[in-house]
């Protein structure tokens, strides 16, 4: 089921930029932000059943590095 968003001028824009520069449709990349946002969102509220990020934080990455506080 197809569903209807409205965005802003600039974050149109910004879509238009970010789909020209990797070559993936703006559909793709509103779907990926929204489900890494979705994400990232369960895991600071400690949602039972949150899906596991894929990849380390670049704090979690600092940290590790002994770069980081």
């Amino acid at each position: 089921m197809p569903h209807l968003l409205r965005f802003s001028r600039d974050l149109e824009a910004r879509l238009e930029r970010a789909s020209h520069h990797t070559g993936i449709t703006k559909a793709e990349l509103i779907e990926r932000l929204v489900q890494d946002g979705l994400t990232d969102l369960e895991t600071q509220l400690l949602i039972e059943g949150a899906a596991p990020r894929a990849e380390r934080s670049i704090d979690q990455l600092l940290r590790e590095s002994g770069l980081g506080a």
